[in-house]
């Protein structure tokens, strides 16, 4: 496969990650400190949308693989852009914040599901083999995390009020999707079998799939534990380093060291395999992240460090997982349908971060702004989040020989 074939095709991540980890790491503070909502509703319209999106993550999948995967994904382009315009624009006087925020929330997720999806199958089918499957998600997860870090870093750039900056975001995404569409158009749709069996046969096909099953396990309890911290980060630099006003350069210098560290990763993959791949990048984020519960006011240095460790170890979770679903759908050619399962828990994942971080940070006193329960700030972020990467590290550890068949 030629080099800039897979450039162009991970180009496409670059606006679709607006509708990933910025959605959960700035909706909350968009919305908290506009007045508008309470933490605790924002935490529930975010569980409820995220779970609801997770529901039809199975569906877009089965219909991803009756259909080509490029025009599922202009379609889904379509209601992904106007939900993010309407996200960031705080409604009228005459319009209810919860029912606003549910409408747009729910406009831009599922449109961004369903493109995911099908542009994650899409991949499946431009890769031959696995090495050729792996350099294209490393190429879309690169993508994925510049485009992660160009949105951490425009609100800030724009002006010094957050909410100001934060209402900018949409027109830097129409642009980078105008020039997305003209960067893939010309892209081959890739070997395409269509499906005939039913979805809950498909269902059935990827549920018998013991490795994936597996992996997927490993997969949930590293995502929750991902979660937390994606959720609370701006609170965590607001209210315990109390350094605001870095926030962006934190967020970009987490995100552009996962996004150089991911070719690394590769290599690295290639010499040893996946599953053992992804172990020591367990062991490095979890022993870096530790040192994030002594820190206290005016030491955004030293969690800039931490920033540039656990980010390049956190490459491994946006490339090395999604590459091996690719060789399993593959085989069973249902890539759809298990990356739709995938995303599902993936949603759920981040569900639960902001669904249950949010609502017990509210109920045990902590508010934006407060420094009087930093502590309980400092457990959600930091310790329990830990906790649940050392169940991931287990169970990846224990399951290590099954998935070794994922091996380069």
């Amino acid at each position: 496969m030629q080099r800039q074939q897979v450039i162009r095709y991970g180009f496409l991540g670059l606006p679709l990650a607006f509708g990933a980890l910025p959605i959960y790491l700035f909706v909350p503070e968009f919305y908290a400190r506009s007045g508008l909502l309470e933490l605790s509703s924002i935490g529930f319209i975010l569980l409820l949308t995220r779970l609801m999106d997770a529901v039809a993550d199975p569906v877009f999948g089965g219909l991803v693989d009756r259909y080509p995967r490029k025009p599922i994904v202009y379609a889904a382009l379509v209601p992904f852009a106007l939900g993010f315009i309407g996200l960031f624009t705080l409604p009228t006087s005459g319009v209810s914040p919860s029912l606003w925020l549910f409408i747009t929330l729910a406009c831009c997720t599922l449109g961004f599901s369903a493109g995911m999806i099908a542009y994650q199958a899409w991949g499946s089918d431009l890769g031959a083999d696995s090495g050729e499957r792996l350099l294209l998600t490393g190429a879309r997860e690169a993508f994925i995390l510049a485009g992660v870090v160009i949105a951490a870093i425009i609100p800030s750039l724009l002006s010094d009020q957050p909410l100001s900056g934060m209402a900018g975001l949409p027109y830097f995404l129409i642009g980078f999707l105008l020039l997305a569409f003209f960067v893939i158009r010309g892209l081959p749709t890739g070997t395409f079998c269509k499906s005939e069996q039913s979805l809950s046969a498909r269902l059935g096909v990827a549920w018998h799939d013991k490795v994936y099953r597996r992996l997927l396990m490993v997969f949930m309890a590293n995502g929750v534990a991902s979660a937390f911290p994606a959720t609370l980060f701006v609170f965590y630099v607001s209210d315990v380093l109390q350094s605001p006003e870095k926030t962006g350069l934190l967020l970009a210098i987490y995100f552009v060291s996962a996004a150089v560290a991911v070719p690394c990763w590769v290599r690295i993959a290639r010499m040893i395999g996946r599953p053992r791949t992804w172990l020591v990048s367990m062991l490095i984020a979890m022993a870096a992240f530790t040192g994030a519960a002594f820190l206290g006011a005016g030491d955004w240095l030293w969690f800039l460090v931490i920033c540039i460790v656990s980010g390049a170890a956190v490459g491994t979770d946006l490339t090395l997982p999604a590459s091996m679903v690719a060789d399993l759908g593959e085989k069973q050619t249902a890539s759809g349908i298990y990356f739709g399962v995938w995303n599902l828990v993936a949603k759920i994942n981040l569900a639960l971060g902001a669904g249950i971080a949010l609502p017990m940070l509210s109920l045990f006193g902590y508010s934006p702004g407060s420094l009087t329960h930093s502590h309980v700030l400092i457990a959600a972020y930091v310790l329990l989040p830990l906790s649940l990467k050392g169940v991931a590290l287990v169970l990846l550890y224990c399951w290590r020989k099954p998935l070794k068949a994922l091996a380069l």
